[in-house]
């Protein structure tokens, strides 16, 4: 049994099995291969892609998919080990995860964190009490990481610039009304070097570096992969010459839980925003983003409405990545 909770547990080699797959399933995408199978998601926070791509995805397959809402519409959940359960939740992580795995061939996970303290948040604890009381494979559908989104940006990445090794990819901060979870950003630096691109971290200052778990292993599977890894303030520097744009607001994780405080640091910064001045620096790149997206906040409607944005085909992907992923982990690939 395998989970699928980072691909930094996964070999290129492996995760390029599963893009494979994905491009076979999007030129055949019906079939009865997990038929009689059934996977539960599990959503502790809202979602449309996420959530209809797995329902959709365990449909064209033969499964059934089970929706919960812990806390809504299903019990709430203790995740923490050894507590005395007087608050509100029901019941705990060990049960939920020995009943679903009597019931289900996959149970997916999505938890973000809870925006208090990173020290805490960033060990993925809830993920991992989840794999470690199931007996069943456990899939991340996003907490500090989003390793779903990352097989979509791959797929997307190959399907229109091919051999990503030595492609310049930009990773840019962009502005947001408030302080986002950084997962979408960290996966996004995990997969662009897993593959071996040349990564540009662009932020508007050192308080928006990533968390230096990730920042590490960026630069080790850069190195590995011989691709590289550089952080920049310069907008005009960052943008010159990529052939790979990618976008997304996060939080400063100095002031991680104080989003009030955060707000000052970020005012000045909404010239971050991708348009088509910026993109014009590029070498003819490809715009993308996980979505949802604010227009004239994240990216002008110019950048979203060009045909350089592919935006759409990677939410797409999602669908084709993630069936390839539940084929692999219930056993029938």
């Amino acid at each position: 049994m395998r989970h699928f909770l980072t691909t930094l547990d996964w070999s290129r080699e492996e995760l390029q099995g599963l893009l494979d797959s994905a491009a076979e399933l999007r030129r055949e995408p019906v079939n009865h291969r997990l038929a009689g199978k059934a996977v539960a998601l599990l959503f502790l926070n809202p979602s449309l892609r996420t959530r209809s791509s797995f329902e959709i995805g365990a449909f064209q397959l033969g499964a059934h998919a089970v929706v919960l809402e812990p806390g809504k519409a299903a019990w709430g959940i203790e995740f923490e080990p050894g507590v005395v359960m007087d608050g509100d939740a029901e019941e705990h992580i060990t049960e939920v995860a020995g009943v679903l795995s009597r019931y289900c061939d996959a149970i997916g996970l999505r938890a973000f964190p809870l925006f208090k303290d990173w020290s805490v948040d960033r060990q993925d604890r809830v993920i991992k009490a989840l794999a470690e009381h199931a007996s069943v494979p456990v899939i991340n559908m996003e907490t500090i990481v989003h390793p779903c989104q990352e097989l979509a940006l791959m797929r997307t990445l190959q399907d229109h610039l091919g051999q990503p090794d030595g492609r310049k990819f930009v990773l840019t901060w962009t502005w947001h009304p408030r302080p986002l979870n950084t997962a979408v950003a960290n996966s996004a630096l995990l997969i662009a070097s897993k593959f071996g691109m040349d990564i540009t971290l662009l932020i508007p200052e050192p308080a928006y570096l990533l968390d230096e778990q990730f920042m590490d292993a960026g630069q080790r599977q850069a190195e590995t992969a011989g691709g590289s890894l550089r952080v920049t303030s310069d907008i005009e520097e960052a943008y010159t010459g990529a052939e790979f744009v990618y976008a997304k607001s996060w939080g400063a994780l100095p002031f991680y839980g104080r989003p009030d405080e955060e707000s000052s640091l970020r005012a000045s910064f909404r010239h971050f925003m991708v348009d088509g001045a910026k993109m014009a620096l590029t070498n003819g790149a490809r715009f993308s983003h996980c979505l949802p997206l604010r227009r004239n906040i994240k990216a002008s409607d110019e950048v979203m409405d060009a045909d350089y944005c592919v935006a759409l085909d990677e939410a797409e992907n999602r669908l084709h990545v993630q069936k390839a992923l539940m084929l692999k982990l219930m056993d029938e690939a």
